[in-house]
C-alpha cells in the first residue's frame, strides 16, 4: 500500500563505502590538463545535485501527494516527514522548529509559523528540473503558478516567452558560473578525480595524457630550433652590415 512506499522510502540506510583501485597515479598527470579538470567540474555539479535538499528539512501536508514528493527529496540529500495522523514513519510532527519547507496545496492556512515557508508541490519538481533551488516567491501558498516547464526542450522550434526567459537566464548565470570556475583545481580534487575512474578508463586516460605531452614536447622542441636559427640569422646580418 502507499503508507508502506512512503515508510520504505523514508526509511534510514546504511551507506556504502566505495572500493577504490590500489593504481599508482602518475603525478605528471595532475598538471593542467583541461580534460581532467571538465571531469572534476563535472562530478562537483553531480554531487551538488545529489545534495540539492540538504540544508532542507520539510512537512507535507495531508492534501499534497506524499509517495513522490519523499522519494524526490530524499533522493536529494532532504529531510521529509508528515503528520502521524496520515501515515506511519512520520520522524517529526507539524511543531517541530527546524522546519525550513512546508508543502501545502490551499490556498491559505489556519495556522502558520513564522520559521518556515509555505510553499505549492510544485515548486520542488521545478528545482529538479532546473537542478538548483529556486525563488520561492512565485510559489508561495495560494499563488498563480508559473508555467511547469519541461526540461528537455531545446531552443528549436517554437518556445513559449517564459521558455525563452528561463533559457536566457541560465545562460547568464551559467556564464556567471564559469568565470568563477576558472581557477585552477588542486592536485588533490584530481587525484581524486583520477581515482574515481574505472580501471580501463584510467588506463585510456594515461595514455592519452601520455600521447598530449609526447606531441608538446615535440612542438616544443622545433619551437626552440625555430627560435635558434632566427637567433642566428640576426647575428649574421649583424655581423655583415
Amino acid at each position: 500500500c502507499y503508507s508502506d512506499l512512503s515508510s520504505g522510502i523514508n526509511a534510514e540506510y546504511g551507506q556504502v563505502e566505495r572500493l577504490e583501485d590500489d593504481d599508482e597515479i602518475d603525478e605528471e598527470l595532475l598538471a593542467g590538463d583541461e580534460t581532467l579538470e571538465c571531469l572534476v567540474q563535472s562530478r562537483k555539479e553531480e554531487e551538488n545535485f545529489k545534495n540539492l535538499f540538504n540544508d532542507c528539512k520539510f512537512f507535507l501536508s495531508r492534501e499534497v501527494p506524499r509517495e513522490i514528493l519523499v522519494l524526490i527529496i530524499r533522493s536529494l540529500g532532504g529531510e521529509v516527514s508528515w503528520s502521524s495522523d496520515s501515515g506511519v514513519a512520520s520522524k517529526y510532527d507539524e511543531n517541530d522548529p527546524d522546519i525550513t519547507h512546508h508543502i501545502v496545496d490551499r490556498p491559505s492556512q489556519s495556522h502558520q509559523f513564522l520559521s518556515r515557508c509555505y510553499i505549492q508541490p510544485q515548486w520542488v519538481f521545478d528545482s529538479v528540473n532546473q537542478k538548483k533551488l529556486l525563488p520561492i516567491d512565485d510559489y508561495v501558498a495560494g499563488a498563480l503558478l508559473p508555467p511547469h516547464l519541461s526540461p528537455f526542450v531545446n531552443s528549436e522550434g517554437y518556445l513559449p516567452p517564459e521558455q525563452v526567459e528561463l533559457l536566457d537566464r541560465n545562460e547568464t548565470e551559467d556564464k556567471e558560473e564559469e568565470e568563477e570556475k576558472k581557477e585552477a583545481l588542486s592536485a588533490e580534487e584530481k587525484r581524486l578525480a583520477i581515482m574515481a575512474m574505472p580501471k580501463k578508463r584510467k588506463i585510456l586516460y594515461n595514455k592519452m595524457i601520455h600521447s598530449n605531452k609526447k606531441k608538446a614536447g615535440a612542438v616544443n622542441k622545433l619551437k626552440r630550433k625555430r627560435e635558434e636559427l632566427d637567433e642566428n640569422r640576426e647575428k649574421k646580418k649583424t655581423a655583415t652590415a
